[in-house]
């Protein structure tokens, strides 16, 4: 399973991608505001939104490209790694 982290927070870049990483899950992190970010998401599985920690841009242009290519979104107000854990454990296939 692929997941693209929009928002969180930069000090925490490696342990999202750890997390990911427990679950078998290959990770692509955007904590910070990228040119092309919409270019950059590409298609994976899921796409988490930490919707605190993270520009309105960005969260706009997570909430459009989940809309226009049928990619699970998933949204939560907190970035901490306990909060990543729990969308991987009730998002992934059983």
């Amino acid at each position: 399973m692929s997941v693209v982290i929009v928002g969180g927070h930069a000090r925490m870049h490696c342990q999202y991608k750890d997390i990911c990483k427990e679950f078998g899950c290959k990770a692509k992190i955007f904590t910070e505001k990228k040119c092309n970010l919409d270019g950059l998401i590409g298609s994976p599985d899921l796409i988490v939104l930490f919707t605190n920690p993270v520009s309105h841009d960005m969260a706009k242009i997570a909430r459009k490209e989940a809309a226009n290519r049928g990619i699970a979104l998933v949204q939560s107000h907190c970035g901490s790694g306990n909060a990543l854990r729990n969308i991987l454990e009730t998002s992934m296939p059983h």
